[in-house]
C-alpha cells in the first residue's frame, strides 16, 4: 500500500466491477454518499470509490484491487468513528452495511453476526428468544467495531466487555486471504482482535455469546445542577460497592430547563428482580432529584434512546480520559466543565469497568487495562451550522487537561483520536509488543488503519 492518496484509477472501478456479482462499486449518487457518510457530520473527507460488497468473497476482491492499484483503503461498519477513519480520503471505502444478517442459535445461545451488522440488530434479533448481547450504549454502532476496541456497556458488570463474548471472526486478510480465527485457530489473531480493533484485516462475520436475561431494569434519573456536587460524592462511594449486576452510567448534560444536570443510568441485569428494584431506587435517592423514570426495560429499546438522543450529522469531538476513582480532583473537574458548558449538545459520560469484566486476566485479550476503573467519555457535539466550533474542539479539551493529574496513562482506544499520541502509547497496557509482532504478520504493509496502534514496526 503506497502512502500517497489518489482518485482511484478507472483501473480500478473496472477490476471491482468485473469480480463483484451483486455488490455495487459507486464514485457519486446516493450510494456513494450514504458510504462515505458517518455519524460524525465533522468528517468532510472523500473516498474515491465506495464498494458496498455483498459477501465474504467480494470484501475480499476489494482488498486486492485497492492493493493492485496502490489506493488507501478503509473500512466503514456503523459509521459511528468520530475520527473519520472508515473514510480513506481519495482511497477505496468497503462498506459493510449490506451484511448486516443475524442468525440467533437460541439452544446455543450463540449469534453469527455479519460484519456491518449494528448493536441495535443484534439487540432486536436476539430479544423474540429471551437473549441479549452485550453491547455498548447506543444502538447504531457497529457491533463488530464496538467488539474488537473493547465494548463498555450497561452489562460489563455481569458479563464482561463485549469482547470477552467474542467466541470466533471471519477475517478478510490484507492479501485477501480469508481465515477463521478463535481460540483454536489462530489463537495470536483472535487474541489481537479483543481489543486491537480492525488493524488485522475485515472481519466480516463473528460468532458472539448470547446471555439468557429473565428481566432487565434499566433508567434515568437526574438531579440539578446545585446538588451535584452531593450527588457526585454519593456516587464515589457507592460504585465500589456496586453488585456485578448492576452497571451505572452516569455524567453531564444539558437538562430539559436547558441547565446543567447531573444524570445516572442505571442498568440491572440479575436474576433478582426485587433487588434490582432496590438498587434502582438507591441510584434514585443520591439526592432529590428533577426527574426519575425506572423500571424494565429490553435492550433494543434502550438502545434506541440513546440513538434518539445522538443522531447522525451532528458534529463531534471526543477525549476518553480513565481514571481509577472518582476522586475529588476528578469531580472538581467534572463540575468545573459542567457548568461551563460551549453547547448544549455536549456532554461527559462516565462508564465503569468492574465485576465480571475486571476479573478476566490481562493477559487473555488485548484490552490493556482489566482494573476497575472508570472511562470519561468527553462529548462535544454541535449542529454543522455553528459558528465557533473552535470553542467548543476548545472546551472538550480543557477538561480532558483538567483530568491529567487523575488520569491513567491509557484511555480506550475506541474513542482515541490520532493525536493523543502519549496515550495511545500506553493504551493497549503490557501488549503493544506481542500486538505488534501480530500486524507484522498478518499485514506487514499497513493496509489496515482502524484504531490507533502504539508507535512501532507496523503501528501508528
Amino acid at each position: 500500500m503506497t502512502s500517497q492518496t489518489h482518485q482511484p484509477s478507472d483501473r480500478l472501478a473496472a477490476l471491482l466491477r468485473g469480480q463483484l456479482h451483486t455488490g455495487r462499486v459507486a464514485t457519486s449518487g446516493p450510494l456513494y454518499e450514504a458510504g462515505r457518510s458517518l455519524w460524525n457530520g465533522a468528517v468532510t473527507a472523500r473516498p474515491g470509490a465506495v464498494v458496498r460488497c455483498a459477501d465474504t468473497e467480494e470484501v475480499a476482491a476489494a482488498v486486492r484491487a485497492a492493493r493492485e492499484c496502490g489506493v488507501p483503503l478503509s473500512v466503514r461498519g456503523g459509521g459511528h468513528d468520530w475520527a473519520g477513519r472508515a473514510v480513506a480520503q481519495d482511497g477505496l471505502t468497503i462498506d459493510l452495511s449490506g451484511l448486516r444478517t443475524v442468525t440467533v442459535d437460541p439452544v446455543a445461545e450463540v449469534a453469527l453476526v455479519q460484519g456491518g451488522a449494528t448493536a441495535g440488530d443484534v439487540a432486536r434479533a436476539a430479544q423474540p428468544h429471551g437473549l441479549t448481547a452485550v453491547t455498548g450504549t447506543a444502538g447504531s454502532v457497529g457491533m463488530a467495531g464496538l467488539t474488537l476496541g473493547g465494548g463498555y456497556g450497561p452489562l460489563g458488570g455481569r458479563f464482561g466487555l463485549a469482547l470477552d463474548n467474542l467466541l470466533s471472526a471471519e477475517v478478510v486478510l490484507a492479501d485477501g486471504g480469508v481465515v477463521t480465527a478463535d481460540a483454536e485457530h489462530d489463537p495470536d489473531l483472535f487474541w489481537a482482535l479483543r481489543g486491537g480493533g480492525g488493524n488485522f484485516g475485515v472481519v466480516t462475520s463473528m460468532r458472539i455469546r448470547l446471555h439468557r436475561l429473565r428481566a432487565l431494569l434499566s433508567g434515568l434519573v437526574m438531579y440539578p445542577w446545585d446538588q451535584a456536587p452531593a450527588v457526585l460524592t454519593a456516587l464515589a462511594e457507592e460504585l465500589p460497592e456496586a453488585p456485578d449486576e448492576l452497571t451505572a452510567q452516569f455524567g453531564v448534560l444539558t437538562g430539559p430547563a436547558d441547565e446543567p444536570v447531573v444524570f445516572v443510568a442505571p442498568t440491572w441485569s440479575g436474576d433478582d428482580a426485587a433487588a434490582g428494584e432496590r438498587a434502582l431506587a438507591r441510584c434514585a435517592a443520591l439526592g432529590t432529584p428533577l426527574a426519575a423514570h425506572t423500571g424494565p426495560v429490553t435492550m433494543p429499546d434502550q438502545l434506541a434512546a440513546i440513538d434518539a438522543q445522538f443522531p447522525y450529522g451532528r458534529h463531534v469531538e471526543i477525549r476518553p480520559r480513565s481514571v481509577p476513582a472518582l476522586t475529588p480532583g476528578v469531580r472538581e473537574a467534572l463540575l468545573a466543565a459542567g457548568s461551563a458548558p460551549t453547547s448544549p449538545l455536549s456532554a461527559v459520560s462516565v462508564h465503569s469497568l468492574h465485576g465480571a469484566a475486571a476479573r478476566v486476566p490481562v493477559a487473555e485479550t488485548a484490552f490493556g487495562n482489566r482494573d476497575p476503573h472508570l472511562m470519561i467519555e468527553i462529548l462535544a457535539l454541535w449542529e454543522p451550522d455553528d459558528p465557533e466550533p473552535a470553542r467548543h474542539r476548545a472546551w472538550a479539551a480543557g477538561l480532558a487537561k483538567a483530568l491529567e493529574p487523575e488520569a491513567l496513562p491509557g484511555t480506550y482506544p475506541n474513542l482515541l483520536g490520532p493525536d493523543e499520541t502519549a496515550h495511545i502509547a500506553h493504551s493497549y497496557g503490557p501488549h503493544a509488543q506481542r500486538l505488534l509482532a501480530v500486524k507484522r504478520r498478518t499485514d506487514p504493509d499497513g493496509v489496515f488503519r482502524a484504531l490507533p496502534l502504539p508507535a512501532g514496526p507496523g503501528g501508528a
